[in-house]
């Protein structure tokens, strides 16, 4: 039980602070298009959304390859979205 309350905590944070180099982006560049961010902020939240609840979900085979998914999942979601960050 520990392993997914540790599972959770990672997922928050990450994807916690993708959101926060969005906003510090916003903020050390007032006169750019945040609409480029806003849209990374919604997809970050929507891929916590997700992941949660896989997490959640309680009729798995075998839950250690259900939880390697998830955070193999995270670590896609996570260099991706840090890729877009990079970009702007």
């Amino acid at each position: 039980m520990a392993a997914i309350k540790n599972l959770k905590k990672d997922i928050h944070n990450i994807l916690g602070d993708l959101i926060e180099a969005c906003y510090v982006w916003e903020f050390d560049n007032p006169d750019a298009d945040a609409s480029k961010a806003q849209e990374i902020i919604n997809e970050a939240i929507a891929s916590f959304d997700g992941l949660m609840d896989k997490i959640h979900v309680k009729d798995v085979e075998s839950k250690k390859a259900h939880f390697s998914a998830i955070k193999a999942e995270l670590i896609s979601v996570s260099n991706g979205l840090a890729e877009k960050i990079n970009a702007l």
